[in-house]
């Protein structure tokens, strides 16, 4: 696939292009409109494939609740089915929302012996919608001091529930990488906090993050690649306790694989087991 086609779909689903202007870019790319429709369903999301666990594993105990924010938000949550009390990892969905790759990646945690909590963004505008694009623009709308303290209350919630250990850590992807860093930065009770290709906190707020870092970037991602000197060296100045990788070949979202030109499979399960390790050691 022609890179300059991949960095068009991750401008779109990252500034407000809209869907008609990404398409006429795609068919000046392409050379022709018929080659352009060829090509979109290799570079968007498919969620027909995003059941890895399917719903309802006998394994796992699932729910949707309710909890107290900023104003009320709704999330997804899966433990192993034995009824005691398990570390919490929150997982954070990219700017598409809480969708079912995502409540997968909630049900993979579960497995690995979490309880996973996966909160919905976009709760105060009616939650998640199931047109990508619409979603994509509720999420310019959102308020992001308020959004911040909807997911720092999350750990709160958390604390009251009778399976949980007390434990907190975080894994976010894209947008949800660069909320996984904010976080770090603002909830002194996160133990780990681990971004996929998420965009850095300013490095005069680096000094606040008590949590472990394991930070996860394509090397193609030019765009969050860019932030990752000046973070290194406030994390260094500061005395973090940090890990960054960088996956030579893999691209922006690489870990998603309902997105079928920037899924990377050895790069994805090379991040998952580094990141469950991580969770495993300093969350026990």
């Amino acid at each position: 696939m022609d890179q300059r086609i991949i960095n068009l779909y991750d401008e779109y689903t990252h500034k407000p292009l809209s869907r008609e202007v990404f398409l006429k870019k795609l068919i000046a790319l392409t050379g022709s409109t018929a080659a352009a429709m060829a090509v979109l369903p290799f570079i968007e999301v498919n969620y027909a494939q995003a059941q890895t666990i399917q719903e309802g594993d006998p394994r796992l105990f699932t729910e949707r609740v309710t909890y107290q924010g900023q104003s009320e938000m709704k999330a997804y949550v899966a433990r192993p089915k034995e009824e005691k009390k398990y570390p919490a990892v929150m997982v954070i969905h990219e700017n598409r929302g809480l969708n079912a790759h995502i409540e997968d990646v909630t049900r993979r945690m579960a497995l690995e012996g979490f309880l996973a909590f996966a909160p919905d963004a976009l709760t105060p505008q009616g939650g998640t919608p199931t047109d990508t694009d619409k979603a994509r623009d509720m999420f310019s709308k959102l308020d992001a001091t308020a959004n911040l303290q909807n997911f720092i209350k999350g750990f709160d919630y958390l604390s009251t529930r009778k399976d949980c250990s007390g434990k907190f850590g975080c894994i976010g992807f894209c947008w949800g990488g660069a909320l996984t860093n904010q976080l770090a930065v603002n909830a002194s009770n996160l133990k780990v906090a681990i971004p996929f290709y998420g965009r850095q906190p300013d490095a005069a707020d680096v000094p606040k993050i008590k949590a472990v870092l394991q930070c996860h970037y394509g090397s193609l991602d030019e765009r969050i690649n860019a932030g990752i000197p000046a973070f290194e060296e406030a994390l260094k100045k500061a005395g973090v306790h940090y890990e960054i990788f960088i996956y030579e070949g893999a691209q922006h979202a690489f870990h998603n694989d309902t997105a079928p030109t920037r899924y990377n499979e050895a790069a994805a399960k090379l991040a998952w087991s580094r990141a469950i390790a991580l969770f495993k050691k300093e969350l026990a």
